[in-house]
């Protein structure tokens, strides 16, 4: 099975975003990963996921109330539930990828 099939048959889809020419924007549930795209086309290193927001993406950070969604100009409170998708959006992607 290829990493495209293992992608899909996760439920992640890459979305076009053709400004972006070295890496993958990759998404399920509204989280969002960007892959290094190799020169031969295929994936290479995952940053870290966060949360797709009026097309920009929010990273997660702990403060001293809690997780919280950042990105730029903008702050969104983190819970519980959408802390432990993220983390399960990161380990299916890399299993997807691995």
């Amino acid at each position: 099975m290829t990493a495209l099939e293992r992608l899909a048959g996760a439920g992640f889809q890459i979305l076009p975003a053709f400004q972006i020419l070295t890496h993958y924007a990759i998404e399920r549930d509204g989280f969002v990963a960007l892959v290094e795209r190799l020169p031969d086309g295929s994936f290479g290193a995952i940053g870290a996921p966060g949360l797709l927001r009026e097309g920009a993406l929010a990273q997660l950070v702990w403060r001293a109330g809690g997780p919280v969604f950042v990105s730029k100009g903008r702050e969104e409170p983190a819970t519980t539930s959408q802390v432990e998708a993220l983390r399960r959006f990161d380990r299916d992607l890399r299993q997807a990828l691995g």
